[in-house]
């Protein structure tokens, strides 16, 4: 029987009671005045008066309780052909002197550090150095754009960055010294101080007066016995800036406080993924995006458990049994990853014939986020893995899942296309256009309820304007989550699309995730998107795009026929679903968003920017042509 009635009930009849007592599984300096002021803030502020270190949660308090010969943390890096480990004392030792480091070259409490660097050990000990001191650090994705690096530069005004001479994606080199050197010089806000960690594979030239060499100056403070403490900060001062792309063009940098964050991650570990103290917990992601801040770095630390550093993708790093190798060298208990990832193996492994060549005995159960997980990839994982596939729903805003399926406190039954149900502290209604709640099974947009949760933004970094503009006027007394979806009789959330994707045919509100679920249904569709697109008589109608699983020989314009008459068949010719096109690949963010945006504006031909984050270019260019040679599109070039 699962716990999760009677725990979500009493979150919700007592807020502060339910999260005074999860914070008891965080060490504290000073106890807080009080659990939550609804006076503070944007929305309210929890757990003000009370001081505290991240760090120290995560590494100090359990080298002091005897558990420092643990394993903290394990590197494996498949292109590098390399692996190691830190233990939690080993990891100690390294945080607390790169922190010493970081003061020698100028950084103090409350100053921000970028951190930008490929998917390494020392990423994580960056992040954690910053903590240690009480410094606010904003990771970019290596290898980001130089003007995307610039941006976060003159927002968040660091005093240094730390980064590295280059990172590997895949088999291919990204050296990030110029890319690091351009933003700097474009930036108006120029750092004080870089250091920069000097990878075999591609070192960097260093700039005279202004870069450090990290491995340097780590050994040079070992040599002298350089630590740093762990800084005393405020439960509500900045742990972390994150920045998301806006509407605007302009990224907006979502601060995360200190106390909440590590209330609510320590809470998550056991009651929703089920993890114990000592085991293997696995985020394939990196350390750029939310999940890995909290399930790389934060969370499985802060918990006492063992976390990995994958430098490596799901399929080509050699082949598409990359996870299961992982899995089992490592005795991973839970992987969380995207579902992007579990597409790109089931296309190049679609009966899973990889996943019998390694031991998963010690395998209890796959987390997947960061966009719908459709049930067929859900289905598929289930089948060939043999372990629960927990689908669950948050955003980098959040922090942690506003629904899932709690683990920990005994799983409910899976539907599939639904996270399952709000996790304690989210208060979940659909809304309609003016604010209003709406019956289960009415689609409208999915709001949380103010007061947000623990670990939730409290705001913008520097901008509380934008904050409220962005996230809480539309609806009063609501976060909107800018997603569209609804809730069943039982209580289960549907997350159906972003409220863009949304399509208007002929007045009917139709989703084009709805669609690309009974696109996955074709035995031959590895992944799919659907877009709307502009037409003069109905106003918009949806186009989908189709991969079509390795070894598939058939026709092309036989398999685009026949899923149109499977969308036809289940939604009916309302959804007026008449074109797909099969391309050999979508266009990705680096986390493995497909960019459906995009690809409307030019099958719009409007204007249109080329995404910061995208993972190859060339893709917008195979998607331009495909359109042109249906009679759609404009040319793949973005606007300046």
């Amino acid at each position: 029987m699962s716990r999760y009635a009677e725990v979500y009930a009493a979150s919700q009849r007592d807020p502060e009671a339910f999260w005074a007592e999860a914070a008891q599984d965080v060490s504290w300096y000073k106890r807080w005045d009080k659990v939550f002021d609804p006076y503070a803030g944007q929305y309210g502020r929890w757990f003000p008066g009370a001081e505290c270190n991240t760090a120290y949660n995560c590494l100090d308090r359990h080298v002091e309780k005897g558990r420092g010969g643990q394993k903290a943390l394990i590197y494996d890096s498949p292109v590098t052909k390399s692996q190691r480990s830190y233990t939690y004392s080993e990891l100690t030792l390294e945080v607390a002197t790169l922190a010493g480091v970081l003061i020698d070259i100028g950084v103090k409490k409350g100053d921000r550090v970028i951190v930008y660097m490929p998917m390494i050990p020392e990423a994580v000990m960056a992040m954690l150095a910053c903590a240690r001191i009480g410094a606010v650090h904003s990771v970019v994705f290596g290898g980001f754009a130089a003007t995307e690096l610039a941006t976060r530069l003159d927002d968040a005004k660091p005093v240094a960055i730390l980064s590295a001479s280059c990172g590997i994606e895949g088999a291919r080199m990204v050296a990030y010294k110029p890319l690091l050197d351009k933003a700097i010089e474009l930036a108006k806000h120029k750092p004080n101080a870089c250091l920069v960690l000097q990878r075999p594979m591609l070192e960097a030239a260093l700039t005279s007066g202004r870069d450090f060499d990290w491995a340097e100056a780590v050994k040079l403070a070992k040599a002298n016995g350089r630590k740093a403490g762990c800084a005393t900060v405020a439960a509500t001062d900045p742990a972390y800036i994150l920045y998301t792309s806006g509407t605007t063009g302009q990224p907006k940098g979502v601060v995360r406080d200190t106390g909440g964050h590590m209330v609510a991650l320590k809470w998550t570990m056991k009651n929703l993924y089920g993890i114990e103290p000592g085991e293997v917990f696995w985020s394939a992601s990196d350390v750029g995006w939310v999940v890995g801040h909290s399930y790389i770095c934060y969370a499985p630390l802060l918990h006492g458990a063992t976390t990995i550093v994958y430098e490596g993708k799901p399929v080509g790093t050699p082949d598409a049994g990359a996870f299961w190798r992982v899995i089992a060298e490592h005795n991973v208990s839970a992987l969380f990853t995207a579902p992007t990832a579990f597409r790109a193996i089931k296309k190049e492994d679609p009966e899973g014939k990889l996943i019998g060549n390694y031991d998963l005995r010690g395998f209890r159960t796959l987390f997947l986020a960061g966009e719908r997980a459709d049930p067929e990839t859900i289905k598929w994982a289930e089948r060939h893995l043999g372990v629960p596939v927990i689908d669950h729903w948050w955003q980098t805003e959040t922090g942690w899942a506003i629904a899932g399926n709690p683990v920990g406190l005994g799983m409910l039954p899976v539907k599939y296309g639904s996270p399952t149900v709000p996790m304690p502290g989210y208060t979940i209604d659909v809304l309609d256009d003016k604010g209003k709640p709406v019956a289960a099974g009415q689609t409208g947009t999915l709001g949380i309820k103010l007061p947000m949760p623990p670990g939730c933004l409290p705001t913008l970094w520097g901008n509380d304007a934008r904050f409220r503009k962005s996230y809480v006027e539309d609806f009063s007394g609501y976060y909107s989550t800018s997603d569209a979806g609804y809730r069943d009789a039982d209580g289960y959330v549907y997350v159906m699309a972003r409220t863009d994707d949304v399509i208007n045919v002929a007045g009917h509100r139709l989703s084009t995730g709805q669609m690309e679920e009974v696109v996955a249904q074709h035995k031959d569709v590895a992944e799919s998107a659907v877009i709307g697109v502009a037409d003069d008589m109905k106003g918009q109608l949806p186009a989908g795009f189709i991969v079509l699983n390795a070894g598939v020989t058939r026709d092309e314009r036989e398999i685009e026929a026949e899923v149109v008459k499977l969308v036809r068949d289940v939604i009916g010719p309302v959804a007026a679903f008449k074109n797909v096109m099969v391309v050999k690949r979508l266009p990705k963010t680096r986390s493995g968003k497909v960019l459906r945006g995009t690809m409307r504006a030019i099958a719009d031909g409007e204007p249109w920017l080329m995404p910061a984050t995208i993972d190859d270019p060339a893709i917008l260019e195979e998607i331009a042509d495909t359109l042109k040679g249906r009679g759609m599109g404009s040319k793949a070039s973005p606007s300046v």
